[in-house]
């Protein structure tokens, strides 16, 4: 027998007998791994969504049979006339810092004198400077105020420089403020905004309003799968969390705390009231605030022309801007947030934090997911050549792949349903694609942050990773 011959007879066998055979049990492992997990994590999530549906529902039955929710308008007036102490930390903003605080001054008219706006920056930033103190020219409400050191810091160090701004403005102007309110420089904020707060803050100790993404025209699929992510989040997951009583993390945008429980919770940690080595410092105040007694009120009201009140913002717009910010993100709430924070609380916490931290695992289980859909399309290829025959599918294996796929077409579904009422039906078909792609960022993203997060186990600290802005929500052309 010739030798090609021979070598190619040997490279079938080999295929044949050790290669799809090996490729063939570890498509059956990642299988039953990926699948019963999946199931866990679904049942997890559909849980969250019962509540929500029985809340929707029992609201509908009672509280909303004979009368619409309640409208700005329709909200009980203080009169106590007490001002709003705005806390926007700038670095690296002179793109975007100037028309923000501009929209401010416009939208809030009705609020004039009724609000201060303390923006952070730095004095190795002069850009950033020149962009506020043109703002501050037409508006005596807005006051910068200069970082002690260069920057860029934490946004958390920045944030404490403005509590110190407020607490000597409230000695030499000799007033006490209602509430902080939290935005970022790159945020379109509404014009019912501070009434809400005005009428709600006291109640409970926080409000925090919805985060409603703006996608760039040009970034159909990664801005836009924020989008999906915050209508869905900020409609259901939040509600939900705030129904069965577990604290809510705080967006660090569009939210008002009351100012004596920020001052409370500034003499716990030092005068300062967030924390300079947390990279996610909002999402950890906003737990700290529970633990401490005070409840946040997530605050989905509607103005006279039926628009949700929310802040509109951009994302990043690029896969590498993205995997960052979501690196950041994963690694503050999913790795550090558990060294930070623990698992204390009542029940309802321990599972909210579970559904923050199970991102990592989820993440995991994607990625064995994937590789498992790519095994098993190389031996459907084989299988089609002759080259290899699977093993017949249990029925408890058939009963997994059905149920796993219900609760697939279920949970894009019931996203597509929350998008569907903020942004209309056709950003609603788009986030079934969509998902593929925020699978992939949190691909990336876990891979970065489980590296960073081994590396500040070894000794390294965690540095924070600013998001750059470059792009305003009122200034997007809205064409494809």
């Amino acid at each position: 027998m010739d030798a090609p011959v021979v070598s190619s007879a040997m490279g079938v066998a080999l295929l044949t007998d050790w290669i799809l055979p090996f490729l063939g049990a570890l498509q059956r492992e990642l299988f039953l791994f990926s699948a019963v997990w999946i199931l866990i994590s679904a049942i997890d999530d559909l849980c969250i969504d019962i509540i929500w549906i029985v809340r929707h529902f029992y609201h509908r039955l009672t509280f909303y049979r004979y009368a619409l929710p309640r409208t700005v308008m329709q909200l009980f007036d203080p009169h106590d006339n007490k001002r709003f102490a705005v806390f926007v930390p700038a670095w690296g903003e002179a793109e975007v810092i100037g028309e923000m605080l501009h929209n401010c001054t416009r939208q809030w008219v009705a609020f004039a004198g009724r609000y201060r706006i303390f923006v952070g920056c730095y004095a190795n930033d002069p850009q950033t400077a020149a962009a506020i103190t043109q703002a501050a020219r037409t508006n005596a409400d807005i006051q910068i105020v200069y970082v002690e050191h260069d920057g860029p810091t934490t946004k958390a160090d920045c944030l404490n420089r403005l509590w110190r701004a407020l607490l000597a403005d409230e000695v030499a102007e000799r007033y006490t403020a209602k509430a902080i309110v939290l935005h970022d420089a790159e945020d379109s904020v509404h014009a019912d905004e501070l009434r809400v707060f005005d009428c709600l803050v006291t109640m409970r100790g926080a409000v925090q309003l919805p985060v409603i993404p703006v996608r760039t025209a040009n970034s159909r699929w990664v801005s836009g799968h924020y989008c999906d992510e915050f209508a869905e989040a900020h409609s259901k997951n939040m509600v939900v969390r705030e129904a069965i009583g577990a604290p809510l993390p705080l967006a660090g945008v569009a939210c008002a705390i009351e100012r004596n429980l920020m001052g409370r919770l500034a003499q716990l940690n030092g005068g300062r009231p967030f924390d300079t080595n947390s990279l996610t410092e909002d999402y950890e105040f906003g737990i700290r605030m529970g633990a401490a007694g005070g409840r946040t009120i997530m605050a989905r009201i509607f103005d006279s022309e039926g628009k949700l009140v929310g802040t509109r913002a951009c994302f990043p717009d690029t896969l590498q801007t993205s995997v960052r910010q979501k690196t950041r993100w994963l690694t503050g709430i999913a790795l550090a947030g558990w060294d930070r924070l623990g698992w204390e609380g009542n029940i309802a916490q321990k599972w909210m934090l579970f559904q923050d931290r199970k991102s990592i695992l989820g993440t995991i289980v994607v990625i064995a997911a994937y590789i498992c859909l790519l095994l098993t399309t190389i031996l459907g290829v084989a299988q089609a050549l002759g080259l290899y025959q699977p093993t017949e599918l249990s029925a408890e294996v058939i009963m997994l792949i059905s149920l796993n796929t219900a609760f697939l077409l279920w949970r894009l579904g019931v996203r597509a349903g929350f998008v569907a009422a903020l942004y209309g039906p056709r950003e609603a078909l788009l986030s079934v694609p969509r998902s593929i792609v925020s699978n992939v960022i949190a691909i990336m993203a876990m891979r970065q942050a489980c590296t960073n997060y081994l590396r500040h186990c070894l000794g390294a600290p965690l540095t924070w990773d600013k998001t750059a802005h470059h792009v305003m929500p009122d200034k997007l052309a809205h064409s494809d």
